[in-house]
């Protein structure tokens, strides 16, 4: 394929919807992969070569729903598609003699989707729909279109001007306006000019860009190419996490794609304007997610924050003006210019514009990718797309990340925007949000979180070091009854010390998990310091196992399964406990079939 102009490129796009739509899709982003997604599609590949079956066998990205992985999509002939769900190697055989063969969808396999109707699928469009290694699959889905748009018809101060209609803010976390940020190194007078992809995705529960980087590259270069025509760069970086190697190798084929296409490079379609891409990966530290240190490490140095200003859209990387924006943000770009800004500022909340896409995991039954409107309520997220507890109810909500908070169902009512949840004591992050149910401690919660915050501090900062490891002691001594009331207090002063004076934004937001548990579970606390007693039964150093003598049957099941012989007795005096001895590990109330142990 030669370099495409703007003529050719559509031209090429009109060919490629011509073309038979008859297909079998296997989901094979990394959901689908750990699911033996990759067994399934050879199974189709083998079958469709053997029986010469004219279908076409191709990949696809993430749907969302990963609950119910490996995914397999099958449309014959142009008609509707079935979609089946948790197929194994023995149902893809099926699939291909009753289906594919014999004309007539299996029943009691396909997928039926809960709440469909809450989402608004604008980001997630194409994943789960087109070959993501495929440039051809997004051209014919109308890919690279806005950037022919934009440097066809449009003058950078157009760009932004579309950008603050919009209203599109930035889904790393921060919400800052993208135009405002785009205005800003646009404004510098520089020899250079660079544009970041902030790919460094490490909040516990998340994945939300790392499925749009496996499931619509194509997508997030668009973005990007628009952001350097508008800034005024020619070069650009992908930075992404070096644990997300689908993505990686994704990004390659479609930066090689590009540029073939000549929608990277010299003269992009057929204009005067050059861009180029590279990818840098991140070894896994958690604070090169925070902008300053995610460019100090591209730059080969430590990923150290630095304090702002000046700010990376005024000094960035190597000193020059540098837009950094996450996944999400960017792949919204290419939507806004082919859908209009108009269509884009009237989805979502007054301040709050768009759609947000969120990874739905922990305790709910159907986890996996949700994109909704602004504005879409905890509750309808939660119960209608998610549909409800896995077991027992539904307790609470975390958001945000380490740098987020928790809310309690009391607050399920609330619309999902970035004033609403920040009143609540917690953000919207990069949108991970993980169910917790009653078997869920909130100290345990918060020790979870203030140990990873522990793990992941640069150091660079005293109330990043010293502020986070002091509070996790805190939490330590009240999870194993060894608190009081005035380690309470230090733990809570502490909390918003850091929230006040850490150097960066991770450090500011460290304390949430803290402040917001102490907000609404207070008497949890209470119960671990005054009770010495965990309500969850969660706290290993407040739990104590005890057999109940006219309960037990006297199987010797327990003696047998104790790892540390805690448990002594025989069948004729019946069996006890040593408390002292006792690892609190559980696996004699797993094999009690009688209710004979008591945790408490």
């Amino acid at each position: 394929m030669n370099r495409l102009n703007r003529e050719q490129l559509a031209e090429l796009r009109e060919k490629l919807k011509r073309v038979n739509p008859g297909f079998i899709k296997v989901g094979l982003s990394t959901c689908g992969v750990a699911a033996g997604a990759e067994n399934i599609y050879k199974v189709f590949k083998r079958h469709k070569k053997e029986k010469n079956l004219k279908i076409d066998v191709r990949k696809c990205g993430c749907a969302g729903m990963c609950y119910a992985e490996p995914l397999v999509e099958v449309s014959l002939d142009g008609k509707s598609s079935v979609t089946y769900q948790q197929v194994t190697p023995e149902l893809a055989e099926k699939i291909i003699d009753q289906h594919i063969v014999g004309g007539k969808a299996l029943e009691g396999h396909t997928y039926k989707a809960e709440g469909e109707n809450k989402q608004l699928k604008l980001v997630l469009a194409n994943c789960g729909k087109i070959n993501p290694e495929s440039i051809d699959d997004y051209i014919a889905n109308d890919g690279y279109q806005a950037v022919a748009k934009v440097l066809s018809g449009c003058s950078r101060e157009d760009v932004v001007d579309q950008l603050k209609i919009s209203g599109l803010r930035g889904r790393g976390g921060g919400g800052f306006p993208t135009w405002m940020k785009w205005n800003f190194a646009k404004g510098v007078d520089a020899d250079k000019k660079y544009v970041i992809c902030n790919g460094d995705e490490g909040d516990p529960g998340a994945y939300m860009d790392r499925s749009i980087l496996e499931g619509n590259p194509h997508a997030i270069i668009e973005g990007m190419i628009i952001a350097g025509f508008t800034v005024g760069a020619d070069q650009g970086y992908f930075y992404i996490r070096a644990e997300y190697p689908l993505a990686i190798a994704r990004i390659q084929k479609a930066l090689d794609a590009a540029v073939k296409y000549g929608l990277l490079g010299e003269n992009i379609l057929g204009t005067s304007f050059d861009f180029n891409l590279q990818i840098r990966l991140g070894a896994g530290a958690f604070v090169c997610g925070e902008e300053t240190a995610l460019i100090a490490s591209i730059e080969g140095k430590r990923g150290y924050p630095s304090p702002r200003p000046p700010y990376p859209s005024v000094k960035g990387l190597w000193d020059k003006p540098t837009v950094i924006n996450n996944v999400e943000t960017l792949a919204n770009i290419p939507i806004i210019f082919s859908k209009g800004a108009d269509y884009f500022s009237k989805i979502g909340s007054k301040d709050s514009k768009g759609t947000k896409v969120f990874a739905l995991t922990g305790k709910v039954k159907n986890s996996g990718l949700v994109e909704v409107p602004m504005g879409t309520t905890l509750r309808e997220i939660v119960y209608s797309i998610g549909g409800g507890a896995l077991e027992g109810e539904v307790k609470a909500i975390q958001t945000g990340g380490p740098s987020g908070g928790v809310i309690p169902k009391e607050y399920f009512d609330t619309p999902v925007d970035y004033q609403n949840l920040q009143g609540l004591g917690s953000i919207m992050g990069s949108g991970g949000m993980i169910v917790i149910d009653q078997k869920d401690c909130m100290v345990d919660i918060a020790k979870f979180y203030m140990k990873f915050c522990v793990e992941e501090a640069c150091g660079k900062c005293f109330p990043g070091r010293i502020g986070t490891y002091q509070m996790l002691h805190y939490l330590k001594k009240i999870s194993e009854a060894d608190a009081t009331l005035r380690d309470l207090k230090l733990l809570e002063d502490i909390a918003y010390a850091v929230q006040r004076t850490a150097l960066c934004g991770l450090g500011q937001t460290a304390p949430n998990p803290v402040i917001s548990t102490l907000k609404y579970f207070r008497d949890e606390y209470l119960a671990h310091i005054n009770e010495k007693k965990c309500p969850a039964g969660k706290c290993k150093g407040l739990l104590a196992y005890k057999i109940i003598e006219e309960k037990c049957k006297r199987c010797g099941a327990c003696i047998r399964v104790c790892p540390v012989e805690a448990i002594s007795g025989n069948k004729e005096i019946g069996y006890k406990i040593d408390p002292k001895k006792c690892i609190k590990c559980g696996k004699c109330l797993e094999v009690c079939k009688f209710d004979a142990i008591k945790k408490g």
